[in-house]
């Protein structure tokens, strides 16, 4: 019987079955239960637990809905919690939103949503001090707003309204520098350097690399289900990864085992990461995410096209491969481009025009004028 379960989840075995198949069911307390398919921490499982996830809310947010008034805001919110908007957002925007929509549901949950006007909500935002948080609270309640039109309202009282925050170029992208002196410190074998393999070799975020496991290798090549509505992938290993994971026992279904011998949240692995690029002795900004970003500048830097990239990442769109390659080194992707350049006007021309060869050219028809 598997000890390392997701939250909610529960397992049942039933030794009297001919298979010894064990059953998995996602539970929350007052809700019926729903069955997950195995294996555990396949990609169906986890399709299955993510979909359970959207469904089934929260039972606090069910505490006191049949208090709610109609029409108010807080009718609203329970109301977004059971719908399809909701469910449509990924795991890790509805755990961004959801402490946001409560907050906001706790101060102005009576008041109704009808009456709600651009002032009030600029008004609300101008009360938050941090330009990302004020950020954060606009989106949550524009995601309100949109779902109350047009049963409730009609218009979107947040539309005009927008945050500008500063321009930043986003985590720092590591250099080979960094990587190879994370290397050095962190040898094959250890965890540390799993990881930082994954997330380079497959250009893989943290989510990603925290659920990854042997049941995604096969023959060669890995698939990974990538998150923020990218395309899922299926790509060759690198050797440098299959050094690093050949080097890593493979007792669990995820790679990467914390210190209670239970799979990695994302924020956790994150924090742990930190710790060990400190101990490497690289500097602050050389954070888990970087890696995503320094894997893809290593492969556009190899002349690989825009499209190539992209069916590695999973992204869908090219604005976002071009986010992610900006620290190429453009000197070397122009001598890259140059060496083409003269390879294929060499090639068109089949030959080099040599001064000899030039002289050549003219002197016969200066020869026929005599």
């Amino acid at each position: 019987m598997p000890r390392n379960l997701p939250k909610y989840v529960n397992a049942f075995s039933n030794r009297q079955r001919e298979n010894g198949a064990v059953r998995y069911l996602f539970r929350r307390r007052g809700f019926k239960a729903i069955p997950l398919r195995g294996p555990l921490y396949s990609e169906d499982f986890w399709e299955d637990y993510k979909l359970a996830l959207g469904t089934v809310p929260d039972r606090p947010h069910e505490i006191g809905a049949a208090r709610t008034v109609t029409g108010s805001i807080g009718a609203v919110v329970v109301t977004f919690y059971k719908s399809e908007a909701w469910s449509n957002l990924t795991p890790a925007s509805q755990a961004t939103f959801r402490p946001v929509i409560e907050k906001f549901r706790a101060r102005h949950g009576s008041k109704r949503v009808a009456v709600l006007q651009p002032a009030h909500i600029a008004h609300m935002l101008a009360a938050v001090p941090k330009l990302s948080a004020r950020d954060k609270m606009l989106k949550a309640i524009r995601l309100l707003m949109t779902f109350a039109i047009p049963s409730l309202r009609k218009d979107d009282p947040t539309a005009g309204i927008s945050i500008t925050l500063p321009k930043t170029k986003g985590h720092h992208s590591w250099t080979d520098e960094e990587i190879a002196q994370f290397r050095v410190h962190w040898p094959l074998g250890t965890e540390a350097r799993l990881t930082m393999e994954f997330a380079l070799e497959t250009t893989s975020r943290r989510s990603e690399v925290a659920r990854l496991g042997p049941q995604h290798i096969k023959a060669g090549r890995i698939k990974i289900e990538r998150c923020h509505r990218s395309r899922d992938v299926d790509i060759r290993i690198t050797p440098a990864l299959q050094a690093a994971i050949d080097a890593m026992p493979k007792a669990h279904l995820t790679f990467l085992i914390n210190a209670r011998g239970k799979p990695y949240t994302s924020d956790h692995l994150a924090k742990q990461f930190a710790k060990w690029a400190t101990a490497a002795g690289l500097p602050a900004w050389c954070r888990l995410h970087g890696l995503k970003k320094g894997g893809m500048r290593r492969i556009a830097e190899r002349g690989v096209t825009t499209h190539e990239l992209q069916s590695i990442s999973g992204h869908k769109t090219l604005a976002m491969i071009q986010h992610y390659t900006d620290a190429v080194d453009r000197s070397k992707l122009a001598d890259s481009a140059y060496e083409k350049l003269v390879k294929g006007t060499e090639s068109e021309h089949g030959y080099t025009n040599t001064p000899d060869q030039i002289t050549q050219t003219v002197a016969k028809p200066l020869k026929s004028l005599g």
